[in-house]
């Protein structure tokens, strides 16, 4: 198996990249800028300078990749248009690449509450919205897909368990990023992933659960 991870150099992203090396699976990012991708990335790591706003970047990116997984995302802007271009133009064009290319599966990184028109986040350039139409897109276009819909991001590990629920069914709580990308990269492996829409937080007072078991219930 071979990974294309977009939104490689992101916090999300990173993680999603060195849980793939740290298992043994072949790895390309797809970055903006070469430079800045060698000084965060592992050297197990492809790299592939391209934008999600060029299609034929994402074509070349893409080639001979049997899955893609999308941890990027608008980042904050004085920019209002971001979202749209990001979690939007750029989603669609990755899902039509990757539709034309044939992959076996793409697994988006979106965010909790997406169907929430009035949650405070859609004040910086409707994020959530553009999120949600990204998510759409995919979901109507028949590339097999998993969309990983996380709480509040933390860049610090925890031993809380995950709790998985389906979709528009979780309004509050977090996660470490490290436990969206081990999310994102067991759902390549596991029938019960496919064609879902998943949200995740993690909580303390909660028994484990197998990821096997997590999207099984979903």
């Amino acid at each position: 198996m071979k990974v294309l991870v977009v939104g490689a150099t992101g916090e999300t992203g990173k993680r999603v990249v060195q849980t793939l090396v740290n298992r043994q699976i072949g790895v390309r990012t797809l970055v903006r800028d070469y430079d800045s991708a060698t000084a965060v990335l592992p050297l197990e790591a492809e790299i592939m300078v391209g934008d999600l706003l060029q299609p034929d970047s994402l074509k070349a990116a893409i080639a001979n990749c049997d899955v893609v997984i999308s941890a990027a995302g608008a980042r904050p802007s004085l920019d209002l248009t971001g979202p749209f271009k990001v979690d939007y133009l750029g989603i669609r064009n990755l899902v039509d690449v990757a539709k034309a290319s044939g992959v076996k599966q793409l697994v988006l990184v979106s965010a909790l509450c997406v169907s929430n028109l009035f949650h405070p986040l859609n004040l910086f350039g409707f994020i959530l919205v553009w999120k949600q139409w990204g998510e759409n897109y995919l979901r109507q276009s028949g590339v097999p897909y998993t969309i990983v819909r996380p709480g509040g991001l933390k860049n610090d590990d925890n031993t809380e368990a995950i709790i998985m629920s389906s979709a528009d069914t979780l309004f509050e709580g977090s996660i470490p990023r490290q436990k969206v990308a081990e999310v994102c990269v067991e759902s390549l492996f596991l029938p019960a992933a496919k064609n879902k829409i998943v949200e995740i937080v993690t909580k303390s007072d909660v028994p484990a659960q197998s990821f096997d078991q997590l999207f099984a219930q979903v």
